[in-house]
């Protein structure tokens, strides 16, 4: 009876399957892995973006991608969180070494590591697919970078066509010679593949975008945010829709030995801890831009995570509408607070660190954690 399904019939069944489900499926038999890699078309596209990658993602979580933040091996390292297994991804067919900067949708935004000007790509390490992007208008060392996705574009959900690339502050090139802070904002438009320049800032903001920003941003509510550690921890918000700045107060702000930034349920919300805070805190921004507090990490796994070091600086995060991650290296065992059920509750778990794959030990290394949903069939984008 599989024999005789109809091609398209196929496709949209394969399109519930969870990545390891669809990799298997793709690798049963020619027909199959054909079908696998069609693409669904949909009609209120125009003609010349018809084809997108048609996983649904709201189906399965997002699974757990570990970076090594210079590219050590050509290689990253991806969780599977409904089985706890770790894969490891080569990145050979990039064509530098890169840094990861944040996420696209389904792909990574990444930067080349060995020019000293910003230049941005993307790619999905799934499917081996790499695209540059153009030069940006003005030449930057070290500006901010900043990713909104806007889903009233008509596109499906979940589409690269439905996000934006902000590029804030930076250094460049003076025009009588040397370096200057830039306070100007570029967008790009995947649409067009091009840069843009949307708007600018108080030149206090471009410093401290430049010197004492994370690089890390959360889109809410039609506002970009950074978090800056400038004396103590505050963030830097840009609205896009006013082209205006404004600056918000953190939570205790100068007590937390870390803090990130991260989106869940819609609402901006913030992971910090420290020795002086009582271990590791999430806050929600409520009405009035007051901080709520939503919940902490559990006592024991606080001392599980730490074991002898007894320091927060070194703890890392990411976290999305499904999971929040606490991390350190590859190694090292994570946090993580998530979505169970039908998704209206959230519970802690313990999840082990990367020490081998198939029974092959890795090397520890440092790493940039991102949350992302596998996407495996190939992409007209590139």
């Amino acid at each position: 009876m599989w024999s005789s399904l109809p091609s398209d019939l196929l496709t949209n069944v394969f399109s519930f399957l969870s990545a390891d489900s669809f990799a298997c499926a793709k690798s049963t038999c020619r027909h199959w892995q054909a079908c696998a890699c069609t693409t669904t078309d949909y009609n209120h596209y125009t003609r010349a973006l018809t084809k997108s990658p048609f996983l649904l993602h709201n189906f399965h979580p997002p699974w757990f991608i570990a970076l090594p933040p210079h590219n050590h091996g050509l290689c990253c390292y991806a969780l599977n969180p409904i089985n706890n297994n770790w894969y490891v991804l080569p990145l050979d067919f990039l064509p530098d070494p890169v840094r990861p900067v944040g996420l696209l949708e389904s792909l990574l935004l990444l930067r080349p590591s060995n020019s000293t000007f910003l230049q941005l790509g993307m790619c999905n390490p799934f499917t081996r697919q790499y695209k540059p992007f153009p030069m940006l208008n003005t030449r930057r060392t070290n500006p901010a970078v900043g990713v909104v996705h806007l889903s009233t574009l008509p596109f499906p959900r979940n589409s690269f066509l439905n996000s934006r690339v902000y590029v804030a502050g930076g250094m460049s090139e003076a025009s009588r010679g040397g370096t200057t802070y830039e306070p100007t904002l570029e967008m790009y438009d995947p649409q067009l593949d091009t840069w843009r320049v949307v708007g600018s800032m108080p030149m206090e903001f471009a410093v401290r975008l430049t010197v004492w920003t994370p690089k890390e941003s959360v889109y809410c509510d039609g506002v970009l945010y950074w978090m800056t550690s400038a004396r103590a921890y505050s963030l830097m918000g840009y609205e896009i829709g006013s082209n205006t700045w404004r600056e918000l107060s953190v939570p205790m702000a100068d007590e937390l030995e870390f803090a990130v930034l991260v989106s869940r349920n819609g609402s901006l919300t913030l992971v910090g801890g420290g020795a002086c805070v009582l271990g590791v805190c999430i806050w929600e921004l409520g009405e009035g831009d007051v901080w709520v507090l939503v919940q902490k990490v559990p006592s024991e796994l606080e001392m599980r995570f730490l074991g002898e070091r007894g320091s927060w600086g070194s703890t890392k995060c990411v976290g999305n509408d499904g999971a929040i991650y606490l991390y350190r290296d590859l190694w090292s065992g994570m946090v993580v607070w998530r979505v169970v059920g039908d998704g209206n509750k959230w519970a802690w778990f313990w999840v082990e660190g990367c020490f081998s794959i198939r029974g092959k030990k890795v090397r520890n290394l440092q790493i940039k954690g991102v949350l992302i949903h596998p996407n495996l069939v190939p992409s007209f984008i590139f």
